[in-house]
């Protein structure tokens, strides 16, 4: 026989937070490799290169212990073959997108239906007024928050989810 703590059986979710890449973890709008940001040939007939900041491994590690973290991109696995380990994050959950390239917009059905009634902090360059509308209409807490694509995400953003 065992003790269950009923605490721990009814704490509520923790939140999501829903990260996308192009814009976010790649600035890929900069007109060249920001500094502290490395190149990387993941898909050569690309142009620009994919551009990450290893350093932002820490960050995510950190975000990791306040959220669930999901792949919320036109990257789906891509995303975890190249990025969870570049970063040092086990392999997280993918929302499905419509076949790329898809609208901005089309991303709100597909995070809504995964984000459901939980708490949700979602990171993105391209937030539309759909997006806008879906977070207002929410009952669930949740936080938008957007990058520049030339610049990606940065300590402030961060502290803003941390602070969240």
């Amino acid at each position: 026989m065992y003790e269950v703590d009923h605490r721990q059986a009814h704490r509520p979710p923790r939140p999501l937070l829903l990260l996308d890449v192009d814009g976010v973890l790649n600035p890929f709008a900069s007109p060249a490799c920001p500094p502290g940001y490395r190149e990387h040939d993941f898909f050569p007939d690309d142009d620009p290169p994919v551009r990450l900041n290893e350093s932002h491994a820490s960050w995510l590690t950190l975000l990791a212990t306040r959220f669930d973290l999901a792949w919320a991109t036109g990257w789906e696995d891509e995303a975890n073959t190249y990025l969870s380990p570049l970063f040092g994050l086990p392999r997280l959950p993918v929302i499905r997108f419509p076949p790329v390239p898809f609208a901005p917009a089309e991303k709100v059905p597909p995070i809504a239906a995964f984000a459901g009634d939980r708490p949700t902090a979602w990171v993105d360059d391209a937030h539309t007024e759909e997006a806008r509308e879906w977070a207002a209409a929410r009952t669930a807490r949740t936080l938008l928050v957007a990058t520049d694509p030339a610049e990606g995400l940065t300590r402030g953003a961060v502290e803003k989810l941390l602070r969240w």
